[in-house]
């Protein structure tokens, strides 16, 4: 018996999305969890943490594919490739699940997604995660994600696959052996008339090919972040070697919100896989101490 139900639903303008849905251990009723994954992820990135919280907390988990990415359909409209929109889809999940409130998990991307909704739906939220992520993205990070987003390939062999993505993530994740290294592949690719590709649309990196003039104003993020951190609990994870989110990023984020809990994961970057003891461990915590 499988761990999770198919869940899908249709978005405002005709998408037809999907998510995993872990339903929580025997106990108290608690609020559920929505996992919103990063860029060129998808909801098997949580296969193992979201059965752990389901688990362990009680709690039914609920891990979407993002527009474009897994087994929710791509956009014909690559322009609708952003944060407002996934926001919408999350909107129309809850809606139709009967879900009026939740806990967020949200890595990288996912993280934006979530303060986003804290602007537009703050009524929807009742604690979030924010996974190596804040109101302020590092430029190198930025400029490296722009390296390989939309690139890569296709594959003869799982080895090759794997090889590929240790070869994008190995720096920022190097304590993983090669076991971990297939298993990060099958999360992140698919087989497709007989070769292995990436599990996303490659027009998510448009954005990446269009970028602002020199001498635009980078987004300010603060006023999303103080939405969301606003009579909430909220806590950051974050990779020590992060070049997303900087140590110096999550001070600030901890003198506007002073509740605000952090995890930081040693030795790793961007960004933890929420599989690591310690962040199992806090996040855990957390969620046995929110609503």
């Amino acid at each position: 018996m499988d761990d999770f139900v198919d869940r899908t639903w249709v978005s405002a303008d005709g998408l037809n999305l999907y998510a995993r849905d872990y339903w929580g251990a025997a106990g108290p009723a608690r609020l559920p969890v929505i996992c919103l994954h990063g860029l060129t992820r998808n909801s098997r990135d949580f296969e193992v943490v979201a059965l752990k919280l389901a688990e362990q907390t009680g709690r039914r988990v609920l891990a979407l594919d993002v527009r474009g990415r897994g087994r929710s359909d791509r956009d014909p409209n690559p322009v609708n490739y952003n944060p407002a929109v996934y926001a919408g889809d999350v909107i129309a999940l809850m809606a139709e699940a009967g879900i009026a409130k939740a806990v967020f998990v949200g890595t990288s991307m996912g993280g934006l997604i979530t303060m986003v909704l804290a602007m537009s739906r703050p009524d929807l939220i009742a604690g979030a995660v924010l996974n190596d992520v804040g109101p302020e993205v590092g430029a190198a990070g930025l400029a490296r994600i722009a390296g390989y987003v939309g690139g890569g390939g296709s594959y003869a062999t799982w080895e090759e696959a794997a090889a590929y993505i240790k070869s994008v993530n190995g720096s920022a994740l190097p304590d993983l052996a090669d076991a971990d290294w297939m298993t990060f592949a099958k999360r992140t690719f698919r087989e497709e008339r007989g070769r292995i590709v990436l599990d996303y649309d490659p027009a998510i990196s448009n954005v990446f090919k269009t970028p602002p003039p020199a001498d635009a104003p980078a987004p300010n993020l603060w006023p999303l972040f103080t939405a969301l951190a606003a009579g909430r609990p909220v806590m950051v994870v974050r990779g020590a070697q992060s070049d997303i989110l900087e140590a110096e990023t999550v001070t600030r984020m901890s003198a506007a919100a002073p509740h605000l809990r952090v995890v930081e994961i040693p030795g790793v970057g961007h960004a933890p896989t929420l599989e690591e003891p310690a962040a199992l461990e806090g996040l855990v915590a957390f969620l046995n101490t929110s609503p």
